[in-house]
């Protein structure tokens, strides 16, 4: 991004501490924010979705990674569309499972902190309207652990050349985890991005879990040094 000439700021220790930082930044600055979930983004990203039903019939169950919500809810919105009746899954990361929480309650539970390698899930703060639409549309969401998606990420690279980052891999290990009730079934699982680091890559295929608590122990004042 730098490199492209944008001004990166780095702040706060996750996801939800930057997006508020970002939103202090377009108020003082008089820019435009873009949020991470909006209904514009949802129809953008579910163009996926509309691929995926156009080039595969009848499917049972798809497997989606849940981050902010825009992709399950493109997912849900355009199997409405479509009329069909394949059941959406969404999966979440044990270690960030504010919506797998908020799925049961009924209701948006935040969480403390949302450690996960899988860093495009880590999110605590669930968007309510991404909430509802989940609620309703979604069969239910599931949680997988960091070793469960590291294992995905191998084997997606091992079976297909495909890089994945955790949180596109995190479908794929929801699949395997639940893989005994999906016999006959004919199932999909989205691999949402590839951008792993390259450290934390190394050491997956090298069959090591990645600590993400090694790597925040590495900022200092919410700025990554």
């Amino acid at each position: 991004m730098q490199s492209f000439g944008a001004e990166l700021v780095e702040h706060g220790r996750d996801f939800d501490e930057a997006k508020e930082q970002a939103i202090r930044i377009a108020s003082e600055r008089g820019l435009e924010y873009a949020p991470s979930f909006h209904r514009d983004f949802v129809i953008g990203v579910a163009t996926y979705a509309h691929e995926l039903f156009s080039a595969v019939d009848d499917l049972d169950v798809v497997y989606v990674p849940i981050g902010l919500g825009s992709g399950i809810c493109g997912l849900i919105g355009t199997r409405d569309a479509l009329g069909l009746k394949t059941k959406i899954v969404g999966v979440v990361s044990e270690a960030a499972n504010a919506y797998f929480r908020s799925f049961t309650a009924g209701r948006v539970v935040e969480t403390n902190s949302a450690l996960t390698f899988a860093d495009g899930m880590a999110v605590r703060v669930p968007d309510p309207t991404a909430l509802e639409v989940i609620r309703k549309g979604a069969e239910r969401v599931v949680e997988v652990s960091d070793d469960e998606i590291a294992e995905a990420i191998r084997n997606l690279y091992t079976a297909t050349h495909n890089c994945a980052e955790g949180a596109g891999a995190a479908a794929l290990a929801a699949l395997c985890k639940e893989r005994s009730r999906l016999q006959g079934r004919r199932v999909a699982a989205i691999l949402t991005g590839q951008n792993i680091d390259r450290v934390w890559m190394q050491n997956v295929l090298a069959g090591i879990t990645p600590d993400v608590f090694a790597v925040t122990g590495r900022l200092h004042g919410g700025i990554a040094q």
